[in-house]
């Protein structure tokens, strides 16, 4: 009877990173064959010389900057649970290689140890864009995030290392994303992460 109960929680964690996959590809978007035919992002909306200036001098509308931040918002909650678990093929074409190689060695190095990340995701209280630059035709958006996260780190007898698994802590973070804007590729990717 408990058997029938974990196929049940399996297929309900499936729907869930189902839906969080379909809605990151649809804010993000993904390389399709037809971005000839599709509309210009916000990246090519604006004269070059205004994207070096700070956002506060009008880079970013209202609506472009809030369409960003929501596909921002959904990247890095998918990216730290994804890093959490250990599996970062569900997001790799989300993050820059050197990003992705970095997460990676942590993994490696958290599994050599026999140490295992438990990561309960609570929310975003606020994320926001705080600068958006032009870097020699590729565009970078960095944003701060302020977000709520259960999280420790047990060893193989499952004494805890690190974190509580019981206290929620405020993480501040600041990501930043990047895209060529010469390109017909409208996914951002994750070049750097700072805390």
């Amino acid at each position: 009877m408990n058997y029938s109960f974990e196929y049940i929680d399996i297929i309900l964690l499936a729907m869930i990173a189902g839906f969080i996959f379909l809605r990151l590809r649809g804010i993000l978007g993904k390389k399709s064959g037809f971005e000839d035919k599709m509309p210009a992002s916000f990246a090519h909306d604006f004269p070059s010389d205004n994207l070096k200036k700070p956002l506060k001098e009008k880079t970013f509308d209202d609506k472009e900057k809030k369409d960003f931040l929501l596909g921002a918002k959904i990247a890095y909650e998918t990216i730290i649970t994804s890093f959490s678990s250990g599996n970062l093929k569900s997001v790799r074409q989300l993050l820059d290689k050197k990003v992705y190689d970095q997460f990676d060695e942590a993994i490696k190095s958290r599994d050599a140890n026999g140490q295992v990340s438990e990561t309960t995701f609570i929310g975003i209280n606020n994320a926001e864009i705080k600068n958006h630059e032009n870097k020699k035709g590729f565009l970078e958006v960095t944003v701060s995030f302020v977000s709520e996260i259960i999280s420790c780190v047990k060893d193989k007898d499952n004494k805890i290392l690190s974190g509580d698994p019981k206290k929620i802590k405020k993480v501040f973070d600041t990501w930043t994303f990047s895209k060529n804007i010469n390109s017909t590729n409208p996914n951002w990717l994750l070049i750097n992460t700072e805390n």
